[in-house]
């Protein structure tokens, strides 16, 4: 099948200096050198504006080499630089209910900075402004065209892929502090593991039928299905697009099922050395441990 391999990832080879684009093979073991086809950037973000053509794209990148993953290659977030990352609170009903809140009648929305973008391996740090940090697993949607004032019924053509996220929170910026906003407690360094790879929407035969979970030190914490988003992703794309803009490579979260630290008893809280595990099926696994900030010199 010519889009058996539309699963797209950036990385770095060892001793390189710029990233790469490829694409994950089906068994997850190695990529495909994208890079080096004539006319395809080094980056996903501007691939997704070029729309191209992704049945001629397969054909040619079945005469690339094939590099394995292994301590060579280096799996970097596969978009690098979105416009935009879009939040949407409280989306799933059993979130809420965990919270006892009432679902909300339209979407919450919020946002991350690219500051918090980091691989589906890279360490997450635990800053030490908090002791706070939950985890939040979450189906990343991912913009393939200018979308402005899209009709619901026309949201997925803007639609290019897919993705995995881990909207990591200090719950105390975001619920005590900084007057309730929730900036800063979403927007820390490291704070959204993505990836490993963008799937094309091809790929995936229903977008409201992917389990969805995290394990913390190998013990499940969340269990959910995208099916249970409560405001879907069609109602999102024509509600933001009312009067933003959406563009190629922008990203929107749409929420996380129930099972996050803060709302557990007692609360758990990540700490050094804790292991995220993140997976969505059909998407694929991510594996992030929590690290102790660096000491400036």
């Amino acid at each position: 099948m010519l889009s058996a391999r539309m699963r797209f990832v950036q990385y770095l080879r060892k001793g390189d200096l710029a990233k790469r684009l490829g694409l994950l093979t089906d068994d997850h073991k190695s990529v495909v050198e994208l890079s080096g086809v004539e006319g395809v950037p080094c980056d996903l973000k501007n691939l997704i504006a070029q729309n191209p053509n992704l049945a001629e794209l397969a054909k040619k990148a079945e005469k690339q080499p094939k590099l394995p993953l292994n301590d060579d290659v280096t799996l970097l977030p596969p978009l690098s630089d979105p416009g935009k990352i879009i939040c949407i609170g409280l989306n799933y009903q059993d979130h809420c209910d965990e919270q006892n809140k009432p679902a909300p009648k339209s979407p919450m929305f919020f946002s991350k900075y690219n500051n918090t973008l980091v691989g589906p391996t890279d360490d997450v740090i635990a800053h030490e402004v908090t002791n706070k940090i939950d985890w939040e697993v979450e189906l990343v949607v991912v913009i393939g065209k200018v979308a402005r004032l899209v009709p619901k019924e026309e949201a997925f053509d803007y639609v290019f892929g897919y993705t995995i996220a881990q909207d990591i929170s200090a719950r105390d910026w975001q619920k005590e502090r900084n007057g309730g906003q929730f900036l800063l407690g979403k927007s820390m360094d490291t704070f959204c593991p993505l990836g490993p790879a963008v799937v094309h929407k091809s790929l995936i035969k229903d977008v409201y039928d992917l389990p969805l979970k995290t394990w913390i030190n190998g013990v499940e914490k969340q269990n959910g299905n995208t099916g249970d988003m409560i405001h879907k992703i069609d109602d999102v794309i024509n509600r933001l697009t009312q009067s933003i803009t959406l563009l190629p490579g922008d990203i929107i979260l749409t929420g996380t099922p129930k099972g996050v630290g803060m709302y557990r008893s007692p609360p758990e809280y990540l700490k050094a050395g804790d292991v995220i595990k993140t997976e969505i099926v059909g998407l694929g696994t991510m594996t992030n441990q929590v690290v102790a900030p660096c000491k400036p010199n």
